[in-house]
């Protein structure tokens, strides 16, 4: 039966339909390959960076999910400031020379 349900699904979720978060759940992917570089002795920046990175993603999806503009707006402005967060972590780790060139451009 599940079989069934998972072959005749044809509703999309609203958040699978935006383009910024497929680029969010890359950049998911990109962050745990940046974290596997990161020193043990700085598992603090691996940490932070693992959860702010995952939490754009799951803010735009609960966003997208909401029918009041007010909390759609919420979602959208917690997924804006933890890329922010990401984007300061990225620039410890640059500074702190654990971050190759190539890696921090991407992110």
């Amino acid at each position: 039966m599940m079989e069934t349900l998972v072959k005749d699904k044809i509703h999309v979720l609203d958040h699978e339909k935006l383009d910024v978060y497929h680029i969010a759940i890359e950049f998911v992917i990109l962050s745990d390959a940046i974290i596997e570089h990161i020193p043990r002795g700085r598992g603090y920046l691996s940490d932070q960076l693992q959860r702010a990175a995952l939490s754009i993603s799951l803010n735009i999806a609960e966003g997208a999910g909401e029918y009041a503009i007010d909390e759609k707006v919420r979602f959208y402005r917690m997924a804006k400031r933890s890329a922010t967060e990401c984007a300061g972590i990225l620039d410890v780790c640059q500074k702190l020379q654990l971050l190759d060139e190539q890696k921090y451009i991407k992110g």
